[in-house]
């Protein structure tokens, strides 16, 4: 009894403390409106309403309060309300502004919107200084429905993953909501402390809704929403925008607002449209309405994402400061449609914070202890925007059931059902999982790599693997074995071994493997066994050349400082020459035959490209992330590159106790890459390598620095930093000291927007510039102009680049066909 009279006085105790405004605000129709401001007035202590228009709003005592209601297209109201008890309930009904063009003045020498604009342009710097420092609170709670949900996808049933759903199959995928402090400082600094954190069925879950996703500041002249978006009021805005005043209203201060209808000049740009407020005299924003689609913001699974912002008016530090944030969007691929919201909350600001660079380090996410752990008590007594019914609904059902789902029992017969074998297993491949100890065993399709190449001949493999995982994926053990026939050579070679994660802070991985296999002289595997099998068997071009290894190896990686990364492996060796066992080809032209398996002598098949030997190998190298900033998780840490800074890579390579004294050798190696925006112009990115060896002038010929070549006229990447695609494979292989340039640069539509018809296909210009030099050879350098995100709707795998190679003169001119889905199914 005395434990349960403790209970309700504990419950009581919370609702006491959590001091609640409620109600709900309607329109002059009595119909709910969402997404209003509610704040006391001359402070930043707001909340909003919710898709039903009810709000809460947490107060810290009784007394008494002007509370303000605002939102767009209707009249702000203000309330004076005396609070004696909580719970209290005020209601409000919104009249809708009267938005008028009769006291603008119309010069019809220019656009009067463009006045307002260009006003407005002048004054985006003044107004993104005007804040230097900040702290508040933040909430945000993200959505995402789906409609119509599939029950199978590629042969996977999807009910295990699919909770909540209506008889329609449609309801709430995911639903989480954080609690959480920030801190800022101008221009850049933003870190958060998540105080709270909720994931519907999953009570020990971390929302991933974080303030740094979602700082959109439409003063910047972009806004990072998967490319870069150019806003209404960047400097450059006119370039890409038309626009039009729809009218002025006054606002509850008597500040003139004029609502200004944004006008893509060009559909596929990557731009925004709807309406953009803007206050008379200040130039400041009042709200944004903005719509952006997926093709013009290059994110194929989105149909139209809109971004709602609503600022307010502080007297006391006479500053205009966003309250609310919405981001509504809906999406379509691959047969999934729905869509989602997530709701930001800004309130409590303090704009006098002691702030300084030194209160900033590169953690910009940290938990608070316990976050995940809050109860319902809590979060109703916190949350700012009541959840709906249908939220409240899947909260109940997911957090009902997480524990059945969770339970041996349940697990079991979900297994039950997913491991049955069928006869297909035996060519589609087989996976048993025991989800209540979290393993799973299987093997892989020996069709998925049934190949050929003209020393193995058809060949195919058979993978093997088990994983255990432990700690929810933050620890995991896995082993694999390989086994690989050669139809023609006649021989079965085998791999295995096992990899162990340590933990998900550092990820710290040490593995273990050995076998026999075969290798291309390029490790870097510059043609792909598909590729390879076509050209062989079609076009009777075996551009793969391989050698059979030996080995044993054993490496380790780690994170051993925030940004720093180290990766070391030492390997035993044995290499052996292959030849040809084959020559079939499917259509056998005259003029066309196979070349030899070495890549030095292709026309002499009788020569192996070198003596069986064997050797010690170690490697050592370190990767410098520069100013890499990280989130903390618990247990967890996720680190974000910063693309302002290059990425540094250094390397020492070792051969060492060869069977022959020739084949020992060192090498030093160093590369720098970086990609990065360049405001409305599009993406640039490098990668640079540099290299020398040290007493190497007789090892063995897979030992060498091999640029990758391209000879199928294939790309297979999404960018062409790491290959020419106008050079023989093995042409400027080398053993001295060598240099590696690329560049691109990716205009993400800038030009092509312009030009009529095609601006229509929503096609990106990439031009690029290649060079790689070394002691003994002319220095070759390739140039390419070529167009990316070519498709069909939503699915824009294809790339097609001219490509022009010069070394000591002109060599020769390609087209190069990128088929950016191979290195996926590879």
């Amino acid at each position: 009894m005395t434990k349960k009279l403790l209970t309700l006085c504990l419950i009581f105790t919370s609702f006491s403390a959590f001091s609640q405004l409620k109600g709900r605000i309607t329109d002059q129709n009595n119909a709910p409106l969402p997404f209003v401001n509610i704040y006391l007035e001359n402070s930043f202590t707001g909340t909003t309403s919710n898709d039903k228009g009810y709000y809460e709003l947490n107060l810290s005592s009784t007394d008494t309060y002007t509370i303000v209601f605002q939102f767009l297209g209707y009249k702000t109201v203000r309330k004076e309300v005396q609070i004696n008890a909580f719970p209290y309930t005020l209601d409000a009904t919104l009249i809708e502004e009267q938005i008028s063009l009769n006291e603008v003045v119309i010069n019809s020498e220019e656009n009067p919107a463009d006045i307002i604009m260009r006003k407005a342009i002048a004054s985006r710097k003044s107004n993104l200084e005007k804040i230097n420092a900040f702290k508040a609170n933040f909430y945000s709670r993200g959505l995402i429905r789906i409609k119509n949900a599939p029950e199978k996808f590629f042969g996977q049933e999807l009910d295990d993953f699919m909770v909540g759903l209506d008889s329609t199959r449609t309801g709430i995928l995911y639903l989480s909501e954080t609690i959480s402090e920030i801190a800022y400082l101008r221009p850049d600094k933003l870190k958060e402390k998540i105080i709270a954190s909720k994931v519907s069925g999953d009570n020990n879950g971390f929302s991933f809704n974080t303030a740094s996703d979602v700082d959109f500041n439409f003063y910047n002249n972009t806004i990072e929403l998967g490319n870069q978006i150019i806003s209404p009021i960047a400097d450059y805005a006119f370039n890409y925008y038309r626009y039009k005043l729809e009218g002025v209203f006054y606002d509850d201060k008597g500040n003139l607002i004029n609502k200004i209808k944004v006008i893509p000049k060009r559909e596929n740009d990557r731009i925004f449209s709807g309406h953009i407020y803007i206050v008379d005299n200040q130039w400041t924003i009042y709200a944004v309405t903005l719509d952006i689609t997926g093709i013009q913001a290059q994110i194929p699974p989105a149909e139209v994402i809109t971004i709602t912002q609503n600022f307010s008016y502080s007297d006391k530090d006479q500053l205009w400061v966003k309250l609310s944030q919405g981001i509504d969007f809906g999406y379509s691929l691959f047969g999934f449609k729905g869509d989602g919201r997530y709701t930001a909350v800004y309130s409590d600001y303090n704009f006098s914070p002691e702030l300084t660079k030194k209160s900033f380090g590169k953690e910009i996410l940290s938990f608070a202890s316990e976050a995940n752990k809050k109860d319902s008590i809590y979060w109703k007594g916190i949350r700012p925007v009541p959840l709906t019914d249908e939220e409240v609904s899947d909260y109940l059902v997911k957090d009902s059931i997480q524990t059945v789902r969770e339970s041996k029992p349940y697990l079991d017969s979900i297994d039950a059902k997913n491991n049955s074998f069928k006869i297909q297993n035996l060519l589609f491949g087989y996976s048993h999982r025991n989800s209540f100890e979290d393993w799973s065993i299987g093997y892989s399709s020996p069709l998925s790599d049934f190949q050929f190449n003209t020393v193995q001949g058809y060949n195919s493999k058979l993978n093997f693997y088990y994983r255990r995982n432990q700690d929810e994926y933050r620890r995991f053990f896995s082993a694999n074995a390989t086994l690989q026939y050669g139809v023609s050579d006649e021989r079965l070679r085998a791999t295995a071994g096992f990899r162990y994660k340590f933990n998900n802070i550092n990820k710290p991985f040490l593995s273990i493997s050995g076998g026999v296999e075969t290798q291309q002289f390029n490790k870097a595997q510059p043609i792909l066994p598909l590729l390879n099998s076509v050209s062989s068997l079609f076009f009777e071009d075996n551009y793969m050349k391989i050698f059979d290894r030996s080995f044993a190896e054993v490496g380790y990686s780690q994170e051993i400082s925030n940004g720093i990364n180290m990766y070391g492996n030492l390997a035993y060796e044995r290499r052996k020459a292959l030849v040809n066992t084959t020559d079939q080809v499917f259509f056998n032209e005259e003029e066309d035959a196979y070349t030899s398996n070495n890549p030095q002598l292709p026309y002499s098949f009788e020569v192996p490209a070198f003596d069986t030997h064997q050797l010690l190998k170690f490697n050592f190298n370190m990767r410098f992330n520069f100013g890499q900033d990280y989130l903390s998780y618990p247990d967890s840490k996720v680190n974000i590159p910063n693309s302002r800074f290059p990425t540094l890579y250094a390397g020492y390579e070792k051969g060492f106790a060869a069977s022959e004294q020739q084949y020992n050798y060192d090498q030093l190696k160093l590369r720098l890459a970086q990609q990065f925006n360049v405001c409305n112009k599009g993406d640039f990115k490098y990668n640079i390598k540099a290299g020398t060896f040290i007493n190497a002038d007789d090892i063995g010929f897979m030992d060498y620095y091999h640029p990758n070549g391209n000879e199928t006229h294939v790309g297979t990447s999404s960018t062409y930093l790491n290959v020419f695609n106008n050079l023989p494979y093995y042409a400027l292989s080398t053993n001295t000291s060598y240099l590696e340039m690329h560049a691109e640069h990716d205009f993400k539509g800038l030009l092509l927007s312009r030009v009529p018809l095609l601006n229509k296909l929503n096609y990106n210009l990439v031009i690029g510039a290649h060079a790689f030099a070394t002691e003994r050879q002319k220095p070759y350098q390739e140039f390419s102009i070529g167009l990316d995100n070519i498709g069909f709707k939503k699915f824009r795998f294809l790339r097609v680049d001219y490509v022009r190679s010069y070394q000591n003169g002109y060599q020769g001119d390609a087209v190069i066909f990128g088929l950016k889905f191979l290195n996926i199914i590879e």
